[in-house]
């Protein structure tokens, strides 16, 4: 591939990164969320009660956003931590009924930005963008491993 064409890639990726992350964070901002805190409650209505270390493997960040996020929430009302019964160091992160309730939501919510962003699109390309999208997150995460 040459500059030309790269730099047009990694520019259209770029730009749709930072404008959907932006418009995530339009759309929490009323909810009081911000992003990142979404796919955490989403994860856990999803799955149900989980530890802070699985969670963390679950959402693909580190331990400490991890930390920091579920004490925002906790703050907030929207999740509970109790310690683990299976090993005292650990906690156990839950929904509140309050994060329930904004989990239900943040499920309308996640629908309508994942509208949004494909409006215009064919029925076909979109059904193929999750795997388009997931080999391209997965070619550079294989590449950052290996470096």
């Amino acid at each position: 591939m040459d500059f030309d064409q790269a730099d047009t890639v990694n520019q259209a990726i770029r730009r749709l990164s930072l404008r959907h992350r932006a418009r995530t964070a339009a759309l929490l901002t009323p909810l009081g969320l911000h992003p990142g805190q979404e796919v955490l409650l989403l994860e856990l209505a999803r799955t149900g009660p989980m530890i802070q270390a699985k969670l963390s493997d679950a959402l693909g960040v580190e331990p400490p956003s991890v930390t920091l996020m579920t004490r925002k929430l906790e703050a907030a009302g929207h999740v509970r931590r109790t310690p683990s019964p299976d090993d005292k160091r650990a906690s156990v992160v839950e929904l509140t009924g309050s994060g329930r309730a904004l989990a239900d939501r943040l499920r309308e919510l996640w629908c309508a930005l994942a509208e949004e962003t494909v409006s215009g699109l064919p029925a076909e390309a979109v059904a193929e963008l999750p795997g388009v999208l997931n080999t391209l997150a997965g070619n550079v995460t294989a590449k950052r491993a290996a470096t």
